[in-house]
């Protein structure tokens, strides 16, 4: 349940011509009464000799005990009410119960007998509007200090004994939502997302790995956004606006948002503190490969990078000081936001969710110690500059092998909100994962299906010696590991490992103990990637040269065909 103060006005009639109309689509359905301060107001819509005018006149009445001098100028105090969309459809006399509660513990009628005058009108099933007059029975203003602090904080008490869907309470950190008005012009105007969410995420990318303000607005540009720099008299940058060219006024301008109103973190002074301190080197060296492709598998070669980046960030927030471990989270951010800009189309709409979702993540009262994230905002430039992947071959199996540690990423910093009760944050975290869970799904499906086939093809005394080597290496996962399907991918890569000089157990041993696998959905998975990695073998199991000699091969070919790519299950992380 959201309740949501409104900017104070002055126009109480004009409040309740908008309440009781049609709405700017014809939305609002039967408008009336459910609650009033007395219970006795008129009740517009419902009684043909009381008009709006007269519910006016009953609420203003206050205002003729002061002076007009006295009278403060702004004195409609507003505010909704809206259900979440799974709730169920509550009816009139629990709406009614809802509006007093909340307009005791806001202040404005605290049940002392001169509260406030209100009235509550209900025109949609999911919500309600509440309408004050910003002045008591005895003549004083009322205390609605904090109001929508106060309106969130029993909004929480309701949702538990009404048992209705249970919102995450907000610390002041999240980006400013949508409004209405802004959601329905997106709709009219067949945008997928509102146009401030859509500028949200462009700038996002845009900053993400960059390491100036040159840098920073020459991607804006690029990315065809309308850009209003403030400039101060000594010429010194103060700050940036940004519109989308074709979202436009009555008057037919930009509609132009400030980068601190997009995010709290996309304000000019809090991108500059990424860049704080030495700036990270460059892996992609000169804009002729960056923009020509011709560095060499310059997708794949970045998203293993990114990978391990990833990984060691995990490592960090696992047992770093919380300073250290905020600013690998919010570096997180930039990767999401970096691989979803430059990821196929199979995985480019849960990657872009991901990104979406986990940007509330990167933001907590906790300060950021910047410097510490060098590595993962690299990552993301060179993610950016390496540019897109095919989604196939060696950058497509990389993708998958990227998308594996992020969910990993996520995962941790998800657990570190929890642990510190940042309850929106560790939400965020848990929603990105589930995200990233079904890109990974997509991602991984044909190079693990190329390791499950190379598996089957191995000889059995091959097969058995690494059935030997996971049972030195994870005794205790041995057994669960050998009865999942992706055990043939593991067996692939404890084989390509050894081909290439190192020892399969030693190896295995070293990537289970670096994280605990038993929340993992599929062991031999996660251990598929952290080998792959780890080893630096090819991602892609195709492009891997059959090392197995006849001898040990045996006629296993000949014996047993090779099975067809559907032969290999599809599932879960």
């Amino acid at each position: 349940m959201i309740p949501r103060i409104h900017r104070q006005g002055s126009n109480t009639l004009g409040l309740l011509h908008y309440l009781y109309g049609k709405g700017t689509h014809e939305e609002h359905i039967d408008p009336h009464l459910v609650a009033s301060f007395d219970g006795m107001a008129p009740v517009p819509g419902r009684d043909p000799s009381v008009t709006k005018k007269d519910l006016q006149h009953l609420l203003d009445q206050p205002l003729s005990l002061l002076a007009a001098e006295q009278r403060p100028a702004q004195h409609v105090w507003h505010c909704s009410v809206r259900a979440a969309p799974d709730d169920p459809i509550l009816s009139d006399e629990q709406w009614g119960d809802i509006a007093h509660r909340m307009v005791a513990a806001t202040g404005i009628d605290p049940g002392d007998g001169a509260g406030c005058r209100w009235a509550a009108v209900r025109h949609a099933d999911d919500h309600i509007h509440i309408i004050a007059t910003l002045v008591r029975e005895d003549g004083r203003r009322p205390d609605h200090h904090r109001s929508g602090k106060r309106a969130q904080a029993e909004c929480r008490l309701i949702e538990k004994e009404l048992g209705l869907h249970q919102v995450a309470p907000g610390d002041g950190t999240a980006a400013k939502r949508t409004t209405s008005a802004e959601r329905h012009k997106a709709e009219r105007q067949g945008r997928e997302r509102p146009a401030r969410e859509e500028l949200r995420e462009t700038v996002r990318r845009a900053v993400a790995g960059a390491t100036s303000e040159e840098e920073f607005f020459d991607r804006l540009a690029a990315a065809g956004v309308l850009i209003r720099k403030r400039v101060a008299p000594s010429g010194d940058l103060l700050g940036y606006k940004v519109a989308l060219p074709d979202d436009r006024n009555d008057d037919q301008e930009p509609v132009i948002y400030a980068g601190s109103t997009l995010s709290p973190d996309l304000s000019l002074p809090r991108i500059r503190e990424r860049w704080s301190g030495e700036p990270p080197s460059q892996s992609v060296d000169t804009p002729s490969e960056r923009t020509t492709g011709t560095a060499p598998n310059a997708p794949a070669a970045a998203r293993r990078r990114a990978a391990t980046a990833a990984w060691q960030a995990v490592l960090v927030i696992d047992h770093g000081e919380d300073a250290v471990v905020a600013a690998q989270i919010a570096a997180a951010g930039e990767v999401l936001d970096a691989l979803a800009k430059t990821s196929a189309a199979h995985t480019r709409t849960e990657l872009r969710e991901a990104a979406f979702a986990f940007e509330r993540a990167t933001r907590s009262h906790v300060k950021a110690k910047r410097g510490h994230d060098r590595a993962l905002r690299q990552a993301a430039r060179d993610l950016v500059y390496s540019g897109p992947a095919l989604g196939r071959g060696e950058d497509g199996a990389t993708t998958a092998m990227l998308i594996d540690m992020a969910f990993f990423l996520v995962t941790a910093a998800a657990h570190w909100h929890a642990k510190k009760e940042h309850a929106q944050q560790a939400a965020a975290a848990r929603e990105a994962a589930e995200h990233l869970r079904a890109a990974y799904r997509a991602a991984a499906e044909i190079p693990l299906g190329a390791m499950y086939q190379r598996g089957q093809r191995l000889s059995q005394p091959l097969r058995q010696r690494q059935v030997a080597h996971l049972h030195q290496a994870v005794p205790e996962l041995s057994e669960q590991v050998l009865a999942e399907q992706g055990w043939h991918a593991l067996a692939a890569t404890l084989a390509d490992a050894e081909a290439v000089g190192h020892d399969p157990a030693a190896l295995l041993a070293e990537a289970a103990g670096r994280r605990e696998l038993q929340t993992a959905a599929s062991v031999s998975d996660v251990l598929v990637w952290r080998l792959r990695r780890m080893a630096d073998l090819p991602a892609d199991a195709t492009t891997m040269p059959e090392r197995t000699t006849d001898a040990t091969m045996g006629n296993s070919r000949a014996a047993r065909p090779s099975p067809s790519r559907d032969d290999w299950p599809r599932r879960g992380r």
